[in-house]
């Protein structure tokens, strides 16, 4: 399993500098200059990033913005969690819109929704998951928090607000998760103001979509990266294990953090996507 450490970077002189830049110029012939130039930004694999329950696409900010300042093109989009098998075809029509390799990265139940959404989808190259569900065929998300799970251990009226939604199965709702619930298990290392911002903006996520089996497995087939954090308190860290023992991922422990760490360390998670990224060729 990968610590995670801040990378030591050595000095260079703007002599030395300058001597690498000029063999650099000198080693490309002017005139494929920007064919060259053209290939390499062609090589780098787009980065798909699909946000989990009781959040949006902006719980990926810090992430999109520091891939994007490294060059990399990236989309987080918007996964409807109305249902795994509907939520997971939404995405794989997205991901065939894209040219090129795709690194794909879910957090939460956007995990599960990945391990469907990439099956058959070739240019996919890497899966990397955070603090995240990767069921098995047959799974459920809802199976996967762990036993001591917040969301295993309190009861249903304990956890969240649920509604009626518009064109739902019977017995079906909108779950929303209660306050004191999001801002001390679900977002406990994000700080408390923000917390309770993300509360009153979470996005309800139906009992169906945790409820629904997955139907592929797409890690059997596709390397992945799994980022988990010790301070899990939704899907555990001992699930996670299990999960991504069971994928043959690259680990990253990272000590601390919560159920969104990718929100109050998104560098962290950053570097487990680059990862990925730097296997695809």
């Amino acid at each position: 399993m990968a610590s995670l450490t801040r990378p030591r970077y050595l000095p260079m002189t703007l002599a030395a500098a300058t001597i690498a830049v000029t063999c650099m110029v000198a080693a490309v012939p002017p005139g494929d200059a920007a064919k060259a130039g053209t290939a390499g930004r062609q090589a780098k694999p787009t980065v798909v990033l699909i946000h989990g329950a009781w959040a949006d696409t902006s719980s990926w900010d810090g992430e999109v913005s520091l891939l994007r300042k490294a060059g990399y093109t990236v989309r987080a989009i918007g996964n409807p969690l109305q249902n795994l098998t509907t939520d997971a075809q939404t995405v794989r029509d997205f991901l065939k819109s894209i040219k090129g390799p795709i690194v794909l990265a879910g957090h939460s139940y956007g995990g599960s929704v990945i391990t469907n959404a990439a099956q058959g989808v070739s240019n996919v190259k890497a899966l990397v998951y955070v603090d995240a569900a990767a069921p098995a065929v047959g799974e459920t998300t809802g199976q996967l928090s762990g036993p001591t799970s917040v969301l295993t251990k309190k009861p249903p009226s304990d956890l969240y607000d649920a509604v009626p939604y518009a064109n739902a199965p019977s017995k079906a709702s909108a779950l929303y998760l209660k306050e004191n619930v999001f801002v001390t298990k679900f977002a406990s290392s994000v700080p408390h103001e923000q917390a309770v911002n993300l509360w009153a903006t979470q996005r309800a996520a139906t009992t169906v979509a945790f409820q629904t089996p997955s139907k592929y497995a797409a890690w059997k087939t596709i390397p992945s990266w799994y980022f988990i954090s010790s301070g899990d308190q939704i899907i555990t860290p001992d699930s996670e294990k299990k999960m991504a023992r069971r994928a043959n991922s690259k680990v990253t422990i990272y000590n601390g953090g919560s159920h969104l760490t990718l929100v109050s360390d998104p560098a962290a998670v950053t570097k487990v996507i680059r990862a990925a990224i730097s296997s695809v060729k």
